[in-house]
């Protein structure tokens, strides 16, 4: 009797999918590689992005109810092309079982590293950060991402509040003012606010004060509580536990990291 085996096959334990070079990989070209992945998927492979690519993962499916990142400049791109994504983009890397999605182009090598510790171990990855000179993959990307909010929405009255923030610095927030500036009903303007937006008006404000406030502390030398006053708060203890929150450091951590 002769016995015929199988030819041999490895199937990928991982699967990286890469950036593009400037905007999201158009959708038609993606869908065409969604099958071929999701068949990857199906045979066990972890799937990875990093940057943009998380836009070819998402036209799998396979991202769905599934909390990701990508570069925090295409937030509203990725909510509009797949709005049951769910965006986390203050971590540089998520890692969820099956999928790993890295933030900017660069976090490829936090990337790498959380794949060298899944595989070879923790011991392997540390040592491999050293080799590199990189820290291990725990840092956050929101220290690096300024604060672009969504201008496209359509919604003309939304706009008009937004474009006054803006050039009023965020000082004046009165709701009843920001009512007054849209020209529509109090309940109306923070339903439409927060449709075209994702934020409410406090969290908008406070980012669009955050925003200002970091470039003080990177580019000027007033101290802290002096910025807390000019970005708009007559507390600096709440200033910072608002910077705190969004930025992921303290002002003074901040201005020791990245002042120039």
């Amino acid at each position: 009797m002769h016995d015929t085996m199988p030819e041999a096959t490895t199937a990928p334990a991982v699967l990286i999918v890469p950036p593009t070079l400037g905007q999201p990989i158009p959708r038609e070209v993606a869908m065409a590689e969604a099958p071929w992945l999701r068949a990857r998927h199906a045979d066990g492979a972890t799937l990875a992005s990093i940057c943009t690519g998380a836009f070819v993962l998402g036209e799998t499916g396979l991202l769905d109810g599934r909390t990701i990142t990508t570069h925090w400049t295409f937030d509203h791109a990725m909510h509009e092309r797949f709005p049951k994504i769910r965006l986390d983009l203050d971590r540089m890397v998520i890692e969820d079982g099956d999928l790993i999605t890295g933030g900017g182009a660069m976090s490829w090598v936090d990337v790498g590293l959380k794949i060298v510790d899944r595989i070879l171990g923790p011991d392997t990855m540390i040592q491999t950060a050293r080799t590199l000179l990189v820290d291990p993959p725990h840092r956050e990307q929101r220290y690096y991402s300024g604060f672009a909010p969504n201008l496209s929405h359509g919604d003309a009255a939304v706009l008009k509040v937004q474009h006054w923030l803006e050039s009023s610095g965020a000082k004046e927030v009165e709701l009843s003012r920001l009512v007054a500036e849209s020209g529509l009903e109090g309940r109306t303007f923070l339903r439409r606010f927060k449709k075209a937006t994702g934020l409410t008006t406090t969290d908008y404000i406070q980012r669009l004060r955050m925003r200002t406030a970091r470039e003080l502390l990177q580019f000027g030398t007033k101290n802290v509580d002096q910025i807390a006053w000019e970005v708009g708060y007559n507390d600096p203890g709440a200033f910072r536990k608002v910077f705190l929150r969004i930025v992921g450091l303290s002002p003074a951590e901040y201005r020791r990291r990245f002042h120039v």
